[in-house]
């Protein structure tokens, strides 16, 4: 393949980033608003309503394992065009499903059509630019995803009230659709070197030590884990919180959500300049006070038992403020040392993401007890993780961008 057939301008390759990136906010946010009424229509006790959440993260997790790598063999459009291909079937599915045992399915074959797109794309931005370039592009693609997951709650809250809890997964099936018809479109194949050895288990062993020995991969992997941590706390929580506990309607509870997401686009787009100023270890040292700031006053009104809505969207609009700039600084330092393993580093860091995710939908399912303790404290957990490995592990070798040996 051609070098020309291979070329996306900065501008096409952040669409089709966002695109890729943002139908994980799709797939999650967008039914969020219909998740206490699905669970009341179904008579889904708690851990069962969490698990439509939850487990889409662990199958999403395991199948960053298994996409990566034979994006790494097959290259990366035709792992995007199956894989967005499962997802579109799964949430027709999930729209359809008769009980929540058939939604948990449908839900967990989600997240592995997903695991596909998000994986293929940081493993794109890698076979472009390099690390710098890269969480440059990333800053554009992640104000798309903002864009896509402030959108998306709105529009649940409002297909929730007028047609129920069917219609948000629904919507889902379409946005996936229409990101499938764009990359077989618009996309080209962007991995010049295939690796015919990739799915080999001696070699695929070896790649993912060297990976996971590097310690640039680490520091941002760690990172990365962390402050999504505590951004899915509040998204697998914000329903019962924001509805149960504030008394928001649907409606009300989607337009929280969406100020949220302006806050996280606003991070981005000052992320660009924070990266001229200061590189990417720079960003995120100075995104720790706003993280540290979001989940220590969300622990402070839950142990004061505050019920302020002022209060709470403070808070959460601080710790998405500090994400927005974690986050695309960690996806492209966390691939950034391996021009010929970007899809092998993609999945590993995608897979420490989906185990955190995965824990925290199975805690919250037994530790929501209709007060806002769970949220508050978690948040604030995630929020010092997230600090202490921006100013000590990141700091120390976040820079480290030499090759890895292959």
């Amino acid at each position: 393949m051609s070098p020309r057939d291979r070329h996306l301008t900065p501008a096409l390759a952040a669409l089709a980033i966002a695109l890729l990136l943002g139908l994980q906010p799709v797939t999650t946010d967008l039914y969020l608003p219909a998740l206490p009424l699905l669970a009341s229509e179904l008579k889904a006790p708690m851990p069962a309503a969490q698990l439509t959440m939850s487990l889409v993260l662990l199958a999403f997790g395991i199948g960053q394992l298994v996409m990566g790598p034979l994006s790494d063999r097959f290259g990366r459009k035709p792992v995007l065009l199956g894989g967005l291909a499962l997802h579109t079937l799964a949430s027709l599915g999930a729209m359809n499903a008769p009980h929540i045992d058939a939604l948990i399915g449908f839900r967990a074959l989600q997240g592995l059509g997903l695991a596909a797109s998000v994986v293929c794309a940081r493993a794109i931005v890698r076979d472009l630019y390099e690390p710098r370039q890269g969480a440059h592009v990333m800053t554009w693609a992640l104000t798309g995803l903002g864009v896509l997951a402030l959108a998306s709650p709105l529009l649940g809250g409002w297909l929730t009230a007028v047609s129920g809890w069917r219609a948000p997964l629904g919507a889902v099936a379409a946005i996936a659709g229409l990101t499938l018809a764009f990359v077989a479109w618009r996309v080209p194949e962007t991995c010049a070197e295939r690796d015919p050895r990739a799915l080999h288990p001696g070699p695929l062993a070896r790649s993912s030590a060297i990976v996971l020995r590097h310690p640039a991969f680490r520091a941002w992997a760690a990172l990365v884990s962390a402050t999504y941590g505590g951004l899915f706390l509040l998204l697998a929580s914000s329903s019962f919180v924001y509805i149960g506990v504030l008394g928001l309607s649907p409606w009300g509870f989607g337009l929280a959500m969406a100020s949220a997401s302006l806050s996280y686009m606003a991070a981005t787009f000052y992320c660009r300049r924070l990266l001229v100023r200061r590189g990417l270890a720079g960003a995120v040292r100075l995104a720790g006070f706003f993280t540290l700031a979001g989940g220590l006053g969300m622990a402070a009104l839950a142990l004061s038992g505050s019920h302020s809505l002022a209060g709470v969207l403070l808070a959460h609009w601080l710790y998405n403020f500090g994400h927005g700039i974690h986050q695309p600084c960690g996806q492209a330092g966390a691939v950034g040392p391996f021009p010929k393993m970007a899809g092998v580093a993609s999945a590993l860091a995608g897979f420490l993401l989906a185990v955190v995710a995965v824990a925290i939908g199975l805690w919250l399912g037994q530790a929501l007890d209709g007060t806002l303790r769970p949220l508050g404290l978690g948040l604030a957990f995630f929020a010092v993780a997230t600090t202490t490995i921006a100013w000590t592990l990141v700091q120390r070798d976040g820079e480290r961008f030499e090759l890895a040996p292959t």
